[in-house]
């Protein structure tokens, strides 16, 4: 049983935060450590985007920058634009999202049946789709009267979402007694807003960004990603302020791999970015020996069925077969077998 009490919410935008917080104790050894993971995914709209996107609508409505009729247009990897289409739904507004090819089916479907219209981009701009979707944003701005941007990538909403939501929660959560928060960057929303609240509240907590190998972010080189929503192809105004925390980067496989080893042992499906984190910190764990470790796991894994969890497309994507793949998930295991025959 939890120990939390049963309430109603009064609409469906209250269920959004107060999300799960869960030990993982067959994951990763952390030798006398311990590891919680924030399941972001368990928010009604399936990811963390659902706290902004409450947030920056909300604060433009009460500010007047919103009224009824007004289109809401943004650009999106699939999460925010579900978010935002939840909480325009719900307020009757009209929301055009801008997406590109990349999208997972899953969202494009989840965004129609909100009743979004999606307007996709077909070819990157300057080898960046994020700069296509940009772009595309800009016009429709100004060729659609009464129209407004949240703009995910500078609005301070989005930050304050989470520092006033996400990470006050695991705060709470753990009565402030954590060492290490592991987070997903794209916008540098949830990273900005767990270093603004750890810096005003005086915790001794590191923050490690956990960043795509691909990205420009932190000074990245840009390449080839397929993960949605970790990682840049441009900076964000939000990330120009300035980040204290250090930078692990992963692959598209690595965050595979987690994602699968995720389910395997622990029976809990989450998104790629969510394997990413998990990734890093099996990379520092010889670092984290008696730690205790909070990991931000941004969405579920039911949205990425298609791809991270499915066979085919990892080997066309990833080069990497269902019997290669298979042995890279239970690596870990084989070796602390082996370590524990020894000690027979």
């Amino acid at each position: 049983m939890r120990d939390t009490e049963l309430q109603i919410d009064s609409s469906i935008l209250s269920a959004i935060g107060s999300t799960p917080l869960v030990e993982l104790k067959r994951h990763i050894n952390l030798a006398g450590g311990r590891l919680y993971a924030k399941l972001e995914g368990f928010n009604p709209g399936g990811s963390a985007k659902d706290r902004p996107a409450r947030a920056i609508i909300e604060s433009a409505m009460a500010a007047g920058l919103i009224a009824p009729g007004t289109t809401i247009i943004e650009s999106t990897s699939g999460n925010m634009g579900i978010g935002l289409a939840q909480v325009c739904r719900y307020y009757d507004l009209p929301l055009i999202c801008v997406v590109d090819p990349r999208i997972q089916p899953q969202n494009m479907a989840i965004l129609k049946a909100y009743g979004a219209q999606v307007d996709m981009v077909s070819q990157p701009l300057r080898g960046d789709y994020l700069r296509a979707r940009l772009a595309r944003v800009c016009h429709l701005l100004a060729t659609t009267p009464n129209s407004f941007w949240p703009n995910q990538y500078a609005n301070p909403e989005n930050p304050r979402a989470h520092r006033t939501g996400t990470i006050d929660e695991i705060d709470q959560q753990l009565q402030g007694d954590y060492d290490y928060v592991f987070v997903a960057v794209s916008s540098t929303g949830t990273l900005q807003g767990c270093q603004q609240f750890l810096q005003s509240h005086g915790r001794r907590a590191q923050l490690v960004a956990v960043d795509a190998v691909g990205s420009v972010l932190f000074g990245g080189s840009p390449g080839r990603r397929l993960i949605p929503g970790l990682g840049a192809g441009q900076v964000p105004p939000l990330a120009r302020d300035g980040v204290q925390a250090d930078v692990l980067r992963v692959s598209d496989a690595q965050c595979v791999v987690e994602c699968r080893r995720l389910a395997h042992r622990e029976a809990i499906l989450v998104g790629g970015s969510a394997g990413g984190v998990l990734s890093a910190i099996r990379a520092r764990s010889n670092q984290l020996t008696g730690k205790t470790v909070v990991a931000i796991l941004h969405d579920s894994g039911t949205r990425y069925l298609d791809t991270v969890f499915n066979d085919e497309w990892v080997e066309t994507n990833l080069g990497l077969s269902a019997e290669e793949l298979a042995s890279l998930i239970h690596a870990d295991e084989l070796v602390s077998m082996e370590a524990r025959q020894m000690c027979s």
